[in-house]
């Protein structure tokens, strides 16, 4: 269930900004920027890192199209499931990284319904 709380706040921060030129070509270009978040998803406290934030704002402002955002969605959705992601870490990340989200944290994530 952490994990999924995980997946959601991740793939409401992808659908968040959606106003630029970059793209996500592929899962590797998710996991590069989300990386320095692991840890801190897993155990940490306080603010996240600031390479954290910067990867989830990167990842959120590569993610212009509906194509971008299913993309990071299912990898965010798959790569989840083999972490322990503690749930309140990640649905306080937007606001640690200075995010405001115009919706509210859902425990499903269905990138289906993403773009």
């Amino acid at each position: 269930m952490e994990s999924v709380a995980a997946t959601c706040v991740l793939m409401i921060l992808v659908t968040s900004v959606t106003n630029s030129e970059a793209t996500i070509s592929s899962c590797s270009d998710v996991i590069k920027n989300l990386k320095p978040c692991v840890n801190y998803l897993m155990s940490g406290s306080g603010k996240p890192p600031g390479p954290c934030c910067s990867g989830v704002k990167a990842l959120a402002a590569a993610a212009a199209t509906s194509a971008d955002k299913k993309t990071a969605c299912n990898c965010i959705k798959s790569t989840s499931k083999s972490l322990n992601i503690n749930s309140q870490l990640a649905q306080a990340l937007p606001g640690n990284c200075g995010i405001s989200l115009p919706i509210s944290v859902s425990p499903n994530a269905d990138c289906s319904k993403v773009g």
